[in-house]
C-alpha cells in the first residue's frame, strides 16, 4: 500500500527498478542515468517528507507497514519476557510488556500493540486498552519498581476502547490511576509515541520523566477525524482539524510538551525498520543512563514539575 503523496516516488522507483534490469539482461551501459535516476528519486523524497503537511504526518503514523511495539521490542532488546494479565480480570492483548535487556540494561518495556492483518486487529482490538489493559502495565510498572528496573513505554494507539464494557469496569479510573502512580514511580520513565498518541489512551501510559516522539508520528488530545466530526459535523474537514490542533511531533516540542524528536530514515519508519529501531534505542538507553544518575527525590519533583507547568492558567 501507498499513500497517496508516495505515489511519484513509486512511479520514479519503478522506472528504476525496470533501469537495472535492462542493464544486466543487455550489454547496454545504462549506469550514468540510473545515478541521475537515483538521484532523483533522494531530492525528490527529501522534498516531499520535508514538506509533509499535518495530516499526511497523520496518514503516514498510521502506515499499515509502520512497525509496532513488538516489533521495536524485538529489534532493540534481548531476552524479552512478556508477562500477562493484570489479576483482576484477564490479559488484554492490546497492551503488551515484560522484562528485557537494551544494550546489557535490564528494563521493563510496556506499548500498546496494534494487528497486521484483520484477525490480529481483532484480537489486539486495533490497538485500543481497556481498563484491564491499563491495570496490566500498571503492575508491570510497579514490578519494574520493585526490582530497581527502568521502565520504557511505546506509545501507539488511537485512543483508550471506547465501549460499554470498558466504562463499566472502569476506564477513567484505570487511566486516572495510572496518571497518579507514575507521577511518584521511583524509577526512571522513557516514553516514546512510536504511530499515534491519541487522547487519555495514550497518556495513560505516557507520564515519564522524558518524553520523545518518532518523527512522522503525532500526539493529540483528539483525532483529526473526531475533532472534526465535532466542529463540522462530518469527517471531512479532517485536514484543516489536523491544521489546527498541531499535533505533529515539532509541534509538541515547540510547545514544550515533549522531549525530543527520534529522526527516522527517509520516507518514514517501515522503509527501514531496522536504523528506525537502531535510533530509538540510541535515544532510550541515552536518556535511561543519564536519569539513573539522579537521585529519586529529584528524578520525581522534575517529573512533577515537567507536567505541572504545562499549560496555561487564566
Amino acid at each position: 500500500m501507498h499513500l497517496e503523496f508516495e505515489k511519484p516516488i513509486v512511479e520514479l522507483e519503478s522506472k528504476l527498478a525496470d533501469m537495472k534490469l535492462l542493464a544486466q539482461q543487455s550489454d547496454v551501459d545504462v549506469s550514468a542515468a540510473i545515478t541521475k535516476l537515483e538521484e532523483k528519486i533522494v531530492k525528490l523524497k527529501e522534498d516531499t517528507f520535508e514538506n509533509l503537511t499535518r495530516w499526511q504526518k497523520v496518514q503516514l503514523s498510521r502506515h499499515p507497514e509502520r512497525p509496532y511495539t513488538l516489533d521495536y521490542i524485538y529489534e532493540i532488546s534481548d531476552d524479552f519476557i512478556e508477562l500477562h494479565g493484570d489479576r483482576t480480570v484477564k490479559d488484554d492483548k492490546a497492551m503488551v510488556g515484560g522484562f528485557a535487556k537494551v544494550e546489557g540494561l535490564s528494563v521493563m518495556i510496556i506499548g500498546q500493540q496494534k494487528g497486521r492483518n484483520t484477525k490480529q486487529r481483532q484480537e489486539r482490538n486495533f490497538g485500543m486498552a481497556n481498563p484491564e489493559g491499563y491495570r496490566k502495565a500498571l503492575r508491570l510498572m510497579k514490578l519494574a519498581e520493585k526490582f530497581n528496573t527502568p521502565v520504557i513505554t511505546l506509545i501507539d494507539t488511537p485512543g483508550a476502547f471506547p465501549g460499554i464494557e470498558a466504562e463499566e469496569r472502569g476506564q477513567g479510573e484505570a487511566i486516572a490511576r495510572n496518571l497518579k502512580e507514575m507521577m511518584t514511580l521511583t524509577v526512571p520513565i522513557v516514553s516514546v509515541v512510536i504511530g499515534e498518541g491519541a487522547s487519555g489512551g495514550a497518556l495513560g501510559i505516557a507520564i515519564a520523566d522524558k518524553v520523545l516522539m518518532m518523527e512522522n508520528t503525532w500526539y493529540s488530545v483528539i483525532s483529526p477525524e473526531s475533532c472534526s466530526s465535532i466542529l463540522w459535523r462530518s469527517w471531512d474537514y479532517k485536514e484543516q482539524a489536523a491544521e489546527a490542533l498541531k499535533l505533529t511531533a515539532k509541534d509538541m516540542l515547540q510547545h514544550k510538551l515533549i522531549d525530543g524528536i527520534i529522526k527516522e530514515p527517509l520516507g518514514g519508519a517501515h522503509t527501514d525498520m531496522k536504523a528506525a529501531s537502531k535510533e530509538l534505542k540510541k535515544e532510550v538507553v541515552k536518556h535511561i543512563k543519564n536519569l539513573e544518575k539522579l537521585s529519586v527525590e529529584k528524578r520525581i519533583a522534575e517529573r512533577i514539575d515537567k507536567f505541572s507547568n504545562m499549560g496555561v492558567v487564566a
